[in-house]
C-alpha cells in the first residue's frame, strides 16, 4: 500500500526543503490539509456559550509524510498537535496567524 512505503528525502531534496520550508508546508496543506473554523460549545449555568476560532488540519496516512510536515513546522517555530493517528492540528492563535502569512487559499 502506498502509505506504508518508506518516504525519505535524499540530500538534494532536504536542501530544497530546508531552503523553501514555507513553500513546502504550503504545498502539503494545499494537497492534504485545510483551514477551517473550530466551533466549541460551553455549557454554563446561564446557558450555552459558543465560540469559534480558525485552525489548520493536515491529514495523511503516511507516518513519514506526517513527520516531514511536523519537522517543517518545527523549523518554522509553529506549534502543532496530533489530533489522532492521521491528523496534525495547528490551532494556537499565533501558529494559525503564522501559517496565514504564507499558506493562502487553495487553488
Amino acid at each position: 500500500m502506498k502509505h506504508t512505503r518508506k518516504i525519505e528525502l535524499v540530500s538534494w531534496q532536504r536542501q530544497i526543503v530546508d531552503e523553501y520550508t514555507q513553500e513546502f508546508v504550503r504545498g502539503l496543506i494545499h494537497s492534504d490539509g485545510c483551514r477551517g473554523a473550530n466551533r466549541v460549545r460551553r455549557t454554563l449555568p446561564d446557558g450555552d456559550r459558543w465560540y469559534e476560532y480558525p485552525r489548520y488540519f493536515f491529514t495523511n496516512a503516511s507516518d513519514d509524510i506526517r513527520q516531514l510536515f511536523t519537522d517543517a513546522l518545527d523549523r518554522l517555530g509553529i506549534a502543532w498537535t496530533q489530533s489522532n493517528a492521521r491528523v496534525i492540528s495547528v490551532a494556537r492563535r499565533e501558529a494559525v496567524a503564522r501559517l496565514d502569512e504564507f499558506v493562502g487559499p487553495k487553488y
